[in-house]
């Protein structure tokens, strides 16, 4: 005690050291909670990253399956074929570029959105939609703005015929030998002027098989 009655004035620098050294104290907490609340900031952001990058992938593929639908709306209905032939003939170069077009947006298509994680491979999944969908639509505007003028006057006839034959082959209010005599009379016609890829005849020949299949029906004797 008679030590520090004579130190008493040892308590003003100790003082301030515990001062200093709760204020050091305190900084470095708030050091470290500002450092917990930006790494909880970072994650969230992470998984917000994440979920737009999965939103987006979503997004393609979307758009890639509306573009194969609307070419598949003409590989399973022959008579669109018909009216815009040119969407089947590969003789035309843009309906080459869309069909490869198609197969390298195929191609690149992932099993699943999440399956699809590296940024590099989801850009060139979206160009090769975007140039799918693309090609797709010049192939169809010019198929549409031609239609069969490619076409002579005798041949014109022919697909005119074959669309009506056509007509009565998918008819179920029509005989099962008129079904199968129109389709076949249909496949005559187009020989030559319009190759139908194998999915549509199958298409065509899913609606009248058992039409295609049926033997002829005996003819009925009226009695008198």
């Amino acid at each position: 005690m008679e030590f520090l009655s004579d130190k008493w004035w040892l308590v003003f620098p100790l003082m301030a050291f515990a001062g200093r050294w709760a204020g050091g104290w305190r900084r470095a907490a708030e050091r470290r909670h500002r450092r917990r609340v930006e790494l909880y900031n970072l994650k969230n952001q992470a998984r917000e990253v994440e979920r737009a990058s999965l939103a987006e992938v979503q997004a393609v593929m979307a758009a890639h399956d509306a573009t194969n639908k609307r070419w598949l709306d003409y590989e399973l209905d022959v008579g669109k074929l018909i009216d815009f032939p040119l969407m089947t003939d590969v003789r035309e170069p843009l309906t080459v570029a869309f069909l490869r077009a198609k197969r390298e947006a195929d191609g690149q298509r992932p099993a699943s959105a999440t399956g699809l994680t590296s940024v590099t491979g989801f850009e060139s999944y979206r160009q090769v939609v975007n140039n799918f969908a693309v090609a797709l639509d010049v192939a169809e505007r010019e198929a549409k703005r031609i239609r069969d003028s490619r076409f002579s006057g005798p041949e014109r006839q022919r697909l005119a015929t074959a669309r009506k034959l056509l007509m009565i082959a998918e008819n179920q209010a029509a005989t099962p030998a008129e079904r199968q005599a129109a389709y076949k009379r249909a496949r005559r016609e187009l020989d030559g002027l319009i190759v139908l890829p194998d999915v549509t005849v199958a298409a065509v020949e899913k609606k009248i098989a058992p039409e295609l299949d049926a033997p002829p029906r005996p003819a009925q004797l009226h009695q008198g």
